[in-house]
């Protein structure tokens, strides 16, 4: 089993940055597929970014390309989400998820999230 644990939420002003950690324990995540998901009150999760075993490759959904950027450190079992120029409506719980298939389509593994909030 794969525990995951974010960090680095919290309350920042409109164009600020804050940098997201996703620390993993139980078992390496250096195969894995990793991704971060958010969810607004009142919305469905949605996609945020992904990035390959190695690190290799990313895909990040459009509302966050050129703004946020996805990384890993394998050897500390870490994956994080640097989010620039931060807009209100990026204001949401933000979740660490981890596909063990390496793919993207089966994230299994899930944090509890943490709460990041953009004010205007």
């Amino acid at each position: 089993q794969v525990q995951l644990v974010e960090s680095g939420g919290g309350l920042v002003q409109a164009g600020g940055s804050l940098t997201l950690s996703c620390a993993a324990s139980g078992r390496t995540i250096s195969t894995y597929r990793m991704g971060w998901f958010r969810q607004a009150p009142g919305k469905e999760r949605e996609f945020v970014a992904a990035i390959s075993r190695s690190g290799g490759a990313t895909y990040y959904a459009d509302s966050v390309k050129d703004r946020f950027t996805i990384f890993r450190d394998n050897a500390e079992n870490t994956v994080y989400l640097r989010m620039n120029s931060l807009k209100p409506e990026d204001t949401a719980v933000y979740y660490c998820a981890a596909d063990p298939t390496g793919y993207g389509r089966e994230y299994v593994y899930w944090g509890q999230g943490t709460q990041v909030t953009v004010s205007s």
